[in-house]
């Protein structure tokens, strides 16, 4: 609802960096059937919200990777009218609760700042299991996260378990 988004962003969720960064959700905000997980980072020494064991997979990968500085998960993209009115654009159905039908703040899985010689840039990434690439639904909220980063000239793509070392 509105009021849980102006209580996160009075929470500072979503903001800073390093240390000091707070996700948009955690895993105490999202009732989750599968694993969740609340792991330590080397990089930014502080605890990171996973939502898959995908995901926490990809972030060892991040954690441990020299030229990554900065990791932050589940990182919001706002505002809000923005990505409804990509969603309108493209004329999809932009995501909403299954319960309460009301419009959630979307969010990517991992921004990073990377360090490419003298210059820092930033890379979104999502992750998702390679099968759910081929669902409607999927790829329509794939489009407008694609859309959103790629207004911003950040780098966005898309890590499945072929992307991940075993």
């Amino acid at each position: 609802t509105e009021a849980s988004i102006s209580r996160r962003l009075r929470e500072e969720r979503g903001q800073g960096n390093g240390a000091s960064y707070q996700p948009w959700l955690t895993v105490q905000d999202v009732p989750s059937s599968g694993l969740a997980h609340r792991i330590k980072g080397w990089t930014t020494g502080r605890v990171h919200h996973l939502f898959s064991n995908l995901e926490r997979d990809a972030f060892y990968v991040m954690d441990w990777a020299t030229d990554v500085i900065d990791i932050r998960e589940q990182y919001p993209l706002l505002p809000l009218e923005e990505t409804q009115a990509i969603a309108d654009k493209i004329g999809v159905r932009h995501p909403a609760d299954p319960r309460t039908g009301h419009t959630v703040v979307m969010t990517t899985d991992f921004l990073l700042d990377v360090r490419f010689g003298t210059a820092t840039v930033q890379q979104a990434r999502t992750v998702k299991p390679a099968d759910q690439l081929n669902t409607p639904r999927v790829l329509e909220k794939l489009e407008i996260e694609r859309r959103y980063w790629q207004a911003r000239d950040v780098d966005w793509g898309i890590v499945t378990e072929y992307e991940i070392p075993k």
